[in-house]
C-alpha cells in the first residue's frame, strides 16, 4: 500500500514527474500485491531520495516534459536509475520515464518525425526477452502521448517492440525495462489529459491523423483496449517484480 511516511520501508520507490501523470494502473497493480510504495511528485515539491538504496524496485513516470530538458529532477532521475543498476535494482520506465531511461544507460532521445497519441498497436520482436516482458501478443494495442522517443538505444540493450512511426517502443538491459508507451494508463488518466491536452494536440490530430486519435475517437478505443492494455500490464509488472532481490 502506499506509504506517506518516508522514513518507513518501503519495496517500490515509484518517481513521478508532473501532477497530471500519475501512477495509474501501477499503483493499483502494486496494492492489489500488497506491496508497499513510496511515491514522490518533483511538481509538488517532494525531493527525490539521495539514494535508492533499501527499495527492491524502482518504478519511473513519465510526463510533458522532454527527457532532454535541463531540469535538476529530470538529471536526479538519471542518477538514481544508475543507482538502481549498480545496486541490482529493477527499474521500470514509462514513456518520460523509459526515455530518462535511455539517456541514463548511454542512449539517445529525440523528438521524433510525427508524434503517437492515443490507441495504437506494436509490433513485438520474436525473442525470448520480448515474450518474457510483453506477452505472446505480436501486435499488442496500447496507449501512447509522446512527441519524443529514444532514437538511439544503450549499448547492451535489447530492442522488444517498434511501431510504424516509433522505432524503438521498448527495450530491455539487464534487470530492466524501459517502455515508450504508457502501460500504466487508466481512464481517469485519459480524462484528465483531454481535459487540457497542450497546444499542440489539435494541430496533431489534424496533420498526423495516422497517429494521432482525435478525442472521440480515442475515447471510443479506450473501451475496447483497456482491458487488454491491464492484462499486459499485469504480465509486465510481474515480470518486473520476479527480477527484485529476495
Amino acid at each position: 500500500m502506499t506509504v506517506s511516511d518516508f522514513t518507513a520501508p518501503a519495496d517500490v520507490l515509484v518517481l513521478q514527474h508532473l501532477f497530471e501523470d500519475g501512477p495509474g494502473f501501477l499503483g493499483e497493480w502494486l496494492d492489489a500485491q500488497c506491496i508497499n510504495w513510496h511515491v514522490r511528485c518533483a511538481e509538488a515539491g517532494e525531493d527525490y531520495p539521495a539514494s535508492v538504496r533499501g527499495y527492491r524496485g524502482l518504478a519511473v513516470l513519465g510526463g510533458a516534459w522532454s527527457a532532454n530538458d535541463e531540469r535538476p529532477t529530470l538529471r536526479h532521475a538519471e542518477a538514481l536509475i544508475r543507482e538502481a543498476d549498480a545496486l541490482g535494482i529493477p527499474v521500470i520506465g514509462h514513456c518520460l520515464g523509459g526515455q530518462l531511461m535511455a539517456r541514463a544507460f548511454g542512449g539517445k532521445v529525440d523528438r521524433l518525425p510525427q508524434p503517437e497519441v492515443g490507441w495504437l498497436p506494436i509490433t513485438r520482436l520474436d525473442s525470448p526477452a520480448a515474450r518474457e516482458w510483453l506477452g505472446d501478443a505480436v501486435q499488442p494495442t496500447v496507449y501512447q502521448w509522446h512527441q519524443d522517443g529514444f532514437t538511439e538505444l544503450p549499448p547492451g540493450a535489447e530492442l522488444l517492440a517498434s511501431s510504424s512511426t516509433c522505432a524503438h517502443q521498448a527495450f530491455a538491459l539487464r534487470q530492466h525495462l524501459a517502455m515508450q508507451f504508457h502501460i500504466e494508463i487508466t481512464p481517469a488518466k485519459i480524462k484528465d489529459w483531454l481535459e487540457t491536452p497542450g497546444h499542440a494536440y489539435p494541430a496533431h490530430v489534424l496533420l498526423h491523423r495516422n497517429s494521432v486519435q482525435d478525442p472521440a475517437s480515442m475515447n471510443a478505443a479506450t473501451l475496447r483496449h483497456q482491458s487488454g492494455s491491464e492484462a499486459m500490464a499485469d504480465g509486465i509488472y510481474r515480470a518486473w517484480r520476479a527480477r527484485w532481490k529476495a
